[in-house]
């Protein structure tokens, strides 16, 4: 069985989540805020969106949108082609389509990809920046990865493994572009 490494403990985890999702999936207001959340979420368009408007803003500057766009890139290729690959977890049973057009993935469910693109967009974002912003990128970053386990693509572990997993690489990312800056090399 593809979650076997997972254990129980997991699984009641996921299920003990997901039930407590079940008494608010169907209602409208929900449905479009979690669908339209996984939606822009999808290849990490968000977070583009975000780091063009930030560079085009007043006083921005188009080699954050650069800097943005590889490293998202980078946390791409290390969660997709490296620890996807690692894993064949399952996805959820959906019985049915995906109301709202919502695409179905093919990779490995854990972890999720769109949870740690958040937090690993939200580490960047929010790098050098007042706390009201650090914690709207959280916040936002949050109800995507959130939303995978609402529209049922992901288990709520795969959230929190992939949340953990956009965390770790974007301290590693701030770190390498402070030591780049202090040697001059970005910037």
């Amino acid at each position: 069985m593809a979650d076997a490494p997972f254990g129980p403990a997991v699984a009641r985890f996921d299920a003990a989540v997901d039930a407590w999702l079940d008494q608010i999936r169907g209602n409208p207001v929900a449905d479009r805020v979690f669908y339209a959340a996984s939606a822009v979420g999808d290849h990490s368009l968000i977070w583009f969106i975000a780091g063009t408007a930030r560079a085009l803003l007043p006083g921005g500057d188009l080699r954050d949108l650069v800097e943005l766009s590889v490293s998202l890139g980078v946390e791409s290729a290390v969660v997709n082609l490296g620890l996807k690959s690692l894993f064949s977890r399952a996805r959820p049973v959906h019985e049915g389509e995906h109301p709202h057009g919502l695409r179905q993935p093919l990779t490995s469910s854990f972890p999720s990809g769109h949870a740690s693109a958040g937090f690993f967009a939200a580490a960047l974002l929010s790098d050098r920046r007042p706390l009201p912003e650090k914690v709207f990128w959280y916040g936002v970053a949050g109800v995507v990865a959130s939303s995978r386990v609402y529209v049922k693509v992901h288990h709520a572990s795969d959230v929190a493994a992939g949340a953990a997993v956009g965390i770790v690489l974007g301290a590693a990312a701030k770190r390498v572009r402070r030591n780049l800056l202090a040697r001059g090399g970005v910037g």
